[in-house]
């Protein structure tokens, strides 16, 4: 049986991750949409059909409360 050595090389985090893996954090740009998301905020991905109907976020949100307040008052309560 081969005795192996003690002493190992121990590589540092950045020789072992891969070049792809590697952020250049002084390129990062800040969130651009930062102010528009406040606390509570959900986040909502729309088909392609149904996005060119609504231009925006308060067309969809005036849509759905007009629903909502169509709904009887049992249903809304679930949600």
């Amino acid at each position: 049986m081969k005795k192996t050595s003690s002493r190992k090389k121990h590589q540092t985090l950045r020789d072992t991750m891969r070049k792809e893996y590697r952020f250049d954090y002084s390129r990062a740009k800040p969130n651009r949409f930062r102010e528009k998301m406040s606390e509570g905020v959900v986040a909502v991905v729309l088909e392609p059909d149904v996005a060119a109907i609504f231009k925006s976020s308060e067309a969809v949100n005036a849509l759905l409360r007009s629903v909502i307040a169509a709904m009887p008052e049992s249903k809304q309560q679930l949600g």
